[in-house]
């Protein structure tokens, strides 16, 4: 059996979600509220690595594996350069070209949305990759010594 006890799971799986769910919230309120994309990415990260940590390596492994990681945190890169790119339209680099909308409203914040959003899943999946390289390290030098 791969992972912890069942209390153990069980736990998790109910605090790993609502600290997912915060992580999520961090990053797609970060415009209006402390917080933003880092530290909700961060927060996400930490909810992973905390059901990898209770479920085992191999139940985590099944949704999101190094190269899929390592994909995702391409994409919110990608998500960043190309809004930031976009702001040329109108003559700079990262220029806000989307409008602002009433102020403490949830589309208000124009470019920053998808700025914190790239770097939230971009922070989410660079940790959890590096959690995963390290992992993997161990495991072969676990298997190294028998």
């Amino acid at each position: 059996m791969n992972g912890m006890t069942p209390i153990v799971k069980t736990i998790t799986k109910f605090v790993g979600s609502i600290i997912l769910l915060f992580g999520l919230y961090l990053i797609v309120h970060g415009h209006l509220s402390p917080g933003g994309g880092f530290e909700g990415g961060v927060t996400v990260a930490a909810a992973l690595i905390l059901i990898t940590l209770a479920y085992g390596k191999d139940a985590v492994f099944e949704t999101v594996d190094l190269v899929g990681a390592f994909l995702l945190q391409s994409t919110g890169m990608l998500i960043f350069l190309a809004f930031a790119l976009l702001g040329f339209t109108g003559g700079y680099f990262l220029l806000n070209f989307l409008p602002k909308g009433k102020a403490f409203t949830f589309l208000s914040g124009g470019t920053i949305i998808p700025f914190t959003v790239g770097i939230g899943v971009t922070a989410a999946f660079a940790l959890f990759g590096i959690f995963i390289v390290l992992v993997s390290f161990r495991i072969f030098k676990d298997t190294e010594k028998k």
